[in-house]
């Protein structure tokens, strides 16, 4: 196993426990902040999907590489918005079912799982590309926390459950990118998937956060996150 991996799925899996205990330890975020850093996660993520994950997953697979990409892509909106008739990322404000609570936990959970396997598999090709891929799923990962959290919150559960809900996001992610070192198909194909998974989070999840939104600094968050997916790159090639 990659410990180099296995410490990075810890982090980003720890992100999602603050965002979680964010909301119920009755704190709140600045909306504003929060929407922020959403809109710099979308920019930073697709970058490093189209840019990195997309173009390795390819040349490793050749066209089952994109087939796979193209079902991760389809799995996220089947568990997050075919399945689920409500989710976004951000806390939630409006009363929900504990179904629709229950649902979004279960597509989320699959979403988390894939980033501790896009951690590790991004590490097994080379250190600067899990890293990069590391920085592109801690960006989001406390608004997925806190978003779960809140759904559980506005669902009527307890904070207790709602902290296990952001927590139980964190230990997927951690089991996916145990699970890549361990699993043979996970291990040939997590990057093709992984790829899918990012490109649907950041293009898809994130961009329609702010996208309708009339506030310049929302769009120029968003170009930041690129600006700074390639800064971030050219920094670990020095490095390197």
């Amino acid at each position: 196993m990659n410990r180099q991996a296995i410490a990075y799925t810890l982090i980003a899996a720890a992100a999602n426990v603050a965002g979680a205990a964010a909301v119920t330890s009755r704190s709140r975020w600045s909306v504003p902040a929060l929407e922020k850093m959403i809109a710099l996660s979308a920019g930073f993520m697709v970058s490093v999907a189209l840019l990195d994950l997309a173009p390795e997953a390819i040349g490793q697979h050749g066209a089952s590489g994109a087939g796979v990409i193209l079902l991760g892509f389809l799995l996220v909106h089947l568990t997050q918005h075919t399945l689920v008739p409500h989710f976004h990322f951000g806390e939630e404000v409006h009363e929900v079912t504990r179904a629709v609570s229950m649902s979004a936990l279960a597509g989320l959970l699959l979403h988390t799982f894939v980033d501790g396997v896009a951690i590790t598999s991004g590490f097994e090709v080379r250190p600067s590309l899990g890293f990069l891929v590391f920085l592109a799923i801690l960006l989001h990962k406390l608004p997925e926390g806190l978003a779960i959290s809140s759904i559980f919150l506005a669902s009527g559960s307890s904070r207790r459950r709602a902290l296990l809900a952001g927590a139980s996001l964190g230990v997927a992610t951690v089991a996916g990118g145990l699970l890549t070192s361990l699993s043979a198909p996970l291990g040939k194909y997590g990057l093709p998937l992984a790829a899918g998974v990012s490109l649907y989070v950041g293009a898809s999840n994130l961009v329609p956060e702010f996208q309708a939104k009339r506030d310049w600094m929302l769009q120029a968050s968003f170009f930041g996150g690129a600006a700074l997916y390639f800064l971030a790159r050219n920094l670990i090639d020095i490095v390197a």
